[in-house]
């Protein structure tokens, strides 16, 4: 195993580009497939799942190791490494022995802390890059609980793969992205690239390109698009898979944006963020004004035996400011998350007011 990962990523323009079908369904598949995808110059893997973990029993689970050769032989044609994703130990040894370049953690499988283990001590001792899509649930911890286990056990050819994170009958995508999830990762793992999976995000293969150009807008690294050579007939996922001449109009539609600022706009954006800067401030000084008024009200309703929930009041306050949401120009979702942390802060600080002693004990705690 040679291919280094991170190093390809650094050296290769943006996108860095993983492609292939959902399932590997046979080797003329494969390799027709990954022929199509050499002619975008463009792709750096391939991709296909071998093992396929489904929601329900009766669907296409994957062919299995009989599939392996395929990939590898596809790959080798191709001259395009290869990846696929793993989900127990067992799967790590027969990925191995069949030569695949590049292992690929399912968000099925970061969600159990117990099953990253087994992978982590399977993989001790070999020199293989991993990527690791983000748990089921959008969860940070367990994200980076998945890089620290396989970490230490000496893998640090890492990278982390974005796919969404899984809610019930979303009117637009399939796997909501939580985009402030994989920012939190970036801040935690300023190293670690982040690849975007539009696929598994999406859905339905209209909204590839709108979810594959926010991720260069948030400097991903690269993308994971599902591509089979006739998706209508893919045995998996066939709504949100593209032709190779699919995934190249995404990718010659894409604007990439650079994080460098020149020299004619350094001095303007530094103008604005330091009003900006200002503005903050501002903002925490009147919420520390706030909050004293909350303790007031709260020291307020403990002379009285008045309870900290008045769900008729507050009722009336979030419907007044979702109303005003238009007039703010904020987003209703955005004015809802704000005036739900301000209210959980102010109920806090009515509680160490009316319960001081129960407050103490748990400050001492945290």
């Amino acid at each position: 195993m040679n291919f280094g990962l991170k190093d390809c990523i650094k050296t290769t323009s943006k996108p860095f580009l993983i492609a292939g079908p959902c399932s590997a369904e046979s080797e003329d598949q494969l390799v027709s497939t990954a022929k199509e995808l050499v002619k975008l110059n463009q792709v750096n893997l391939l991709r296909a799942g071998i093992w396929k973990p489904r929601t329900r029993p009766n669907s296409f689970e994957g062919l299995g190791e009989i599939a392996l050769p395929w990939l590898v032989t596809a790959g080798k044609e191709s001259g395009i490494p290869t990846t696929t994703e793993v989900a127990n130990a067992k799967h790590v040894e027969t990925a191995l022995r069949a030569g695949i370049d590049v292992l690929w953690i399912g968000a099925r499988t970061t969600v159990n802390p117990f099953t990253i283990q087994e992978i982590a001590e399977a993989l001790m001792g070999v020199n293989i890059p991993v990527m690791i899509k983000n748990p089921v649930n959008p969860d940070l911890s367990l994200w980076l609980g998945a890089f620290e286990r396989l970490e230490n056990v000496g893998i640090t050819d890492l990278a982390a793969i974005h796919r969404g994170f899984s809610v019930y009958d979303h009117p637009k995508y399939r796997n909501v992205p939580n985009w402030e999830i994989p920012i939190a990762l970036k801040e935690q793992r300023p190293n670690t690239p982040i690849i975007c999976d539009p696929s598994h995000i999406a859905g339905k293969r209209d909204l590839l390109f709108e979810v594959a150009q926010k991720a260069m807008d948030l400097n991903f690294e690269g993308l994971m698009v599902e591509t089979h050579r006739d998706p209508n007939e893919a045995w998996s996922d066939p709504s949100q898979q593209v032709t190779p001449a699919g995934l190249r109009t995404i990718v010659e539609k894409l604007i990439l944006r650079t994080q460098e600022l020149s020299n004619n706009v350094v001095e303007e954006i530094e103008e604005i963020r330091t009003e900006v800067a200002d503005l903050d401030d501002r903002i925490f000084d009147l919420l520390m004004k706030r909050m004293k008024l909350s303790d007031l009200v709260g020291q307020l309703k403990r002379e009285n035996n008045i309870t900290i929930l008045q769900q008729e009041h507050w009722n009336k306050i979030i419907s007044k400011r979702l109303e005003k949401s238009e007039d703010y120009n904020l987003n209703k979702k955005f004015v809802r998350q704000v005036m739900d942390a301000i209210h959980q802060e102010s109920i806090r600080h009515q509680t160490a007011v009316m319960n001081p002693d129960q407050s103490s004990k748990n400050d001492s705690k945290s």
